[in-house]
């Protein structure tokens, strides 16, 4: 019997919080600190176990997951986290202080060595760093070594190009990183205009970042030509890793001619996203750039592994040798699947991306696409199309991003979705465009929380219970 999204809802209720519930006041004892830093008395929480209990189950009802059901947002790539990962994380003998001398951490050094050497040759470079703590850090310490080697050279190149379809984490990073950003525009295509692309480059060019696939979902064709343009200015070709899961054992950005890359562990290989918690952003070089890669860096010598800084280093870029724990899970993943599974992940991610194409009542302008595609909602506000969707029990896709397509829905099912649940992510798109405009617009009705205003929410957001109650 297939199961009806019409009559899914979320958890209706309001649930207050531990301290509205019962709560006591605890008399602070005397402190070293300054007066102005204490108080004399302090509310606390005090709930019994199963109100404690109750408690979080009820907020786990009102909050929507990848363990509740897809999450399709195109190029973030929410992938399902297996619990196999958490539970490898979780075990004590993970649970290694970093300060602990090298020779009582072997286990733990050869992981991370094995770590390396996997990432490297799933992405075709020499030499991986473990160390940065998310996908934008690493396009940030890859860009330092862009500038490092640059400057190695007795050259001051100051531009990084930039299509206009990039993640806009390649802006900032690269601004971050003191470079002047060169816009470049899509061809009619959707991919890099190539003359626009040899108009833009010259002697100040240090890099061209390039997500390929691209964030419509399209491989750069001509990305040979490409490789040969930047490297004939003098530039190198950093490869953006959002979208690698696409390319799992089928192709390699450094046989395609990237110098540089960052791999987002979350997109590619399950380990948890969003939410603010600690991240990692490995970035891959070749062998040229390996002198420059942040310090210390893992290798094996003579049998035993070893912490060194490399000869050139950009320096540290986080604290000790990256967040151990989520490269931990990366580990997991990899190891786990291995080559026949990573290579049969990418197959299964543009099978889902193309089927749900097919079965969905919206136009899609570019295309042939790989692991996720934009579609246009049309006539219909994007953002109303998603707030629909969420009454249909499933998770909206991103929206009105790419801007190359009018109120766009960027869609990425993942190869972990089901046929079954391709076909709900269906139902729900299709319910959307089948609402009547009244609809539409005071969508969601079945959600703990109804339609907010999100740009006040943003511009002043409640982050402590103290701020909700005085509001």
């Amino acid at each position: 019997m297939r199961y009806d999204q019409a009559r899914w809802s979320e958890a209706d209720h309001y649930e207050p919080l531990l301290i509205e519930k019962r709560s006591e006041t605890v008399e602070i004892e005397d402190s070293p600190l300054p007066d102005d830093l204490t108080r004399e008395q302090l509310r606390m929480p005090s709930p019994a176990e199963p109100e404690l209990a109750r408690h979080y189950t009820r907020l786990s009802q009102e909050t929507y997951g990848v363990d509740s059901g897809p999450v399709p947002l195109g190029s973030c790539t929410m992938k399902y986290n297996p619990s196999l990962l958490e539970a490898v994380a979780a075990d004590e003998n993970a649970a290694v202080h970093p300060d602990r001398p090298e020779e009582s951490v072997q286990g733990t050094l050869e992981i991370m060595a094995t770590l390396q050497d996997w990432l490297g040759r799933i992405g075709g470079m020499d030499a991986v760093t473990l160390q940065p703590p998310a996908g934008a850090a690493g396009e940030y310490t890859g860009l330092l070594i862009a500038k490092a080697y640059h400057e190695s050279r007795g050259e001051d190149r100051s531009e990084v190009l930039i299509p206009d379809s990039a993640h806009g984490t390649n802006f900032a990073s690269a601004a971050m990183a003191g470079f002047e950003v060169v816009e470049l525009p899509s061809g009619e295509d959707g991919r890099v205009d190539l003359n626009a692309l040899t108009a833009a480059v010259g002697d100040e060019t240090a890099a061209l970042m390039l997500t390929n696939p691209n964030t419509l979902g399209l491989f750069e064709r001509d990305i040979d030509e490409i490789a040969e343009i930047v490297h004939d200015a003098g530039g190198l070709l950093y490869y953006d890793g959002a979208n690698l899961n696409a390319l799992l054992g089928q192709a390699r950005p450094g046989d395609m001619g990237f110098d540089i890359m960052h791999y987002n562990v979350h997109k590619t290989f399950a380990t948890p996203h969003g939410g603010g918690g600690p991240g990692a952003g490995p970035v891959g070089v070749t062998a040229d750039l390996a002198p420059f890669l942040p310090r210390p860096h893992v290798r094996e010598s003579e049998g035993e592994y070893e912490l060194y800084d490399p000869e050139r280093s950009i320096g540290k870029v986080h604290g000790y040798q990256g967040n151990w724990l989520v490269l931990l899970k990366a580990y997991a993943y990899i190891r786990r699947l291995g080559d026949a599974g990573l290579a049969e992940t990418s197959r299964k991610a543009v099978l889902n991306a193309n089927y749900l194409a097919e079965r969905i009542d919206f136009e899609i302008p570019y295309g042939p696409f790989h692991h996720e595609f934009v579609a246009s909602a049309g006539d219909r506000d994007a953002a109303n199309v998603a707030k629909h969707m969420l009454d249909r029990g499933v998770h909206p896709p991103t929206t009105k991003w790419p801007e190359l397509v009018d109120e766009a829905l960027m869609v990425e099912p993942t190869e972990a979705e089901s046929k079954e649940t391709l076909e709900l992510l269906a139902d729900a798109f299709d319910a959307a465009s089948n609402a009547d405009p009244d609809t539409l617009e005071s969508s969601p009705h079945r959600t703990t929380a109804r339609r907010i205003d999100q740009v006040e929410a943003a511009r002043s957001p409640r982050l402590s219970w103290r701020a909700l109650e005085d509001s």
